[in-house]
């Protein structure tokens, strides 16, 4: 996951503790912070690796030479950093998971709202008049309500409306 080598070490080590953060309930990062490093399909896919790693290598406890395996794409101190993280915090994780496995207050939807805004450049006259969407989501996990804030361009909803249509067909099998 190479993805990750866009950012120093630092921030690095900041993204992985919210991450942890959000598997642990609480704020988890946001994607407004890091919307010019990574696309929202970039995003999604590292924050989702990042998340397994960190479910996998606390849920199954695998050792560190596997965990730098599986971190083989990173460059050696940005995989150091994430394997730090994962080792400091790694009885938060496994309280969350426990929480998840006893089937805990899972996270729900509560309410959303949208705007649609224009955003406006200086630099760029071909830029004006890009249209954003601003989706705010509340959402309710262990019993407590967070407020989930995005912002995309036209090719991050669209990414985003297929993901959730995928998602629906996956739900309405199970069913």
């Amino acid at each position: 996951m190479d993805l990750i080598n866009r950012i120093s070490e630092t921030e690095c080590c900041k993204l992985c503790h919210r991450l942890v953060d959000g598997l642990c309930g609480r704020e988890p990062p946001l994607r407004t912070d890091y919307c010019s490093t990574w696309s929202l399909e970039e995003w999604l896919q590292l924050t989702h690796f990042l998340s397994a790693l960190f479910h996998l290598g606390v849920g199954s406890n695998i050792s560190d030479e596997e965990v730098l395996a599986k971190l083989s794409d990173m460059n050696s101190s940005h995989a150091g950093v994430v394997l730090s993280v994962l080792r400091a915090r790694q009885g938060e994780i496994r309280h969350a998971l426990l929480d998840r496995t006893n089937n805990i207050s899972p996270a729900s939807l509560q309410d959303f709202d949208w705007q649609l805004k224009l955003a406006l450049s200086s630099d760029k006259i071909s830029s004006l008049n890009t249209p954003l969407l601003s989706l705010s989501l509340d959402v309710r996990a262990n019993g407590v309500l967070r407020p989930i804030a995005m912002e995309m361009n036209r090719e991050e909803l669209s990414s985003l409306i297929s993901s959730l249509e995928a998602a629906n067909k996956v739900v309405l099998q199970l069913k």
